[in-house]
């Protein structure tokens, strides 16, 4: 049954994914930025994503004010346990927007290898930092029943979380380089090509891997599934996804490859959110009675109703103003007097 909270939590779930899918490919093109040393190469990967990666980040403003207004109790719990970890991954986002906006401003060589390696290594920061938080969001932490945390920053990294964070570098690399082989043409594009095919396997390693820990160590984030075994078909969709994407490099479909991955992250992402149901934040000390749910942590009905009109009245308009965007710099990135 489809009640408000689970309504507006899918909403969030799905603002997640389209922050994953479209700020991910930022985040993947700026730590393949040093791939290369040459400056037009690195020219072509900021102008592929000039036009979009500000927009993209948009998604992660509506994952924020949705989990303010529709779950303050998990908002709260989440903002005080993550603070230093949330603080690195907004200083990597600004030192990403720093470094996007100053590296053309100076002819200086020097100036410019300084911003690309800011812009690199913030991609890095905040790449592992969201796949550290997931991590964390998967094993629980020490939460009491108020929602008060009891650990520590050091806490939050433990082998499991670091591999999480690995895998979450891998995805964005691969997901970026495919994006790079979609927007280049010519040496360029057959090069990010041969990216893409490295970068996948470094992904499909770290899965894999990410994988046996998870159903060795977090047996809860299958249990929906040995109830519902249909449900395995997910994951397969995503395996198959995944695996589509060489042949389309092969073909010179960078488009369908694109998709391929975009495909393959949603189907990934509902597997985590299938797992975590119905928690919020899962506690360590006590998962049955301290953990935060969509349900112990929602609203007054009222209040859903409310902000749920308001994000079908906003988040349609932000729809259509990324499509807009997209569709005026749709095809292969050129370089010009007024690029990057």
């Amino acid at each position: 049954m489809f009640t408000l909270e689970l309504i507006w939590y899918c909403v969030i779930c799905l603002s997640v994914v389209a922050y994953v899918i479209l700020d991910g490919f930022d985040l993947g093109v700026g730590m393949v930025h040093l791939f290369t040393s040459h400056d037009e190469e690195r020219r072509l990967m900021l102008n592929a994503i000039g036009p979009v990666w500000d927009g993209n980040e948009v998604w992660i403003i509506i994952v924020g004010g949705g989990l303010l207004a529709g779950f303050p109790a998990a908002y709260a719990t989440l903002c005080s346990a993550f603070y230093v970890p949330f603080m690195i991954f907004l200083a990597g986002i600004i030192f990403r927007a720093v470094s996007i906006e100053f590296r053309s401003k100076l002819h200086s060589m020097r100036w410019r290898h300084f911003w690309d390696a800011m812009f690199s290594i913030s991609s890095y920061v905040i790449s592992f930092v969201l796949g550290v938080l997931l991590g964390n969001l998967v094993k629980g932490i020490p939460i009491d029943a108020e929602g008060v945390f009891h650990g520590s920053f050091w806490s939050f990294f433990t082998p499991y979380t670091i591999l999480m964070g690995i895998t979450g570098i891998a995805l964005f690399m691969m997901h970026g380089c495919i994006y790079l082989a979609m927007k280049t043409e010519g040496e360029f594009h057959n090069k990010v090509s041969v990216w893409s095919i490295s970068t996948m396997v470094f992904f499909i390693i770290s899965y894999v891997t990410l994988t046996l820990g998870t159903l060795t160590f977090m047996p809860h984030m299958h249990d929906l599934m040995r109830e519902m075994p249909y449900l395995y078909a997910i994951g397969l969709c995503a395996m198959l996804l995944i695996a589509n994407i060489p042949r389309c490099l092969r073909k010179h479909e960078g488009g369908w490859a694109f998709l391929s991955s975009a495909g393959a992250i949603f189907f990934l992402l509902v597997l985590f959110g299938m797992g975590v149901y119905p928690n919020l934040i899962r506690s360590s000390m006590d998962p049955v009675l301290n953990s935060i749910t969509l349900y112990n942590a929602a609203s007054s009905k009222y209040t859903l109703r409310i902000i749920l009109t308001v994000a079908g009245i906003g988040v349609p308009l932000v729809i259509a103003y990324g499509w807009w965007i997209y569709r005026i710099f749709r095809g292969k990135v050129k370089l010009d007097t007024w690029s990057y």
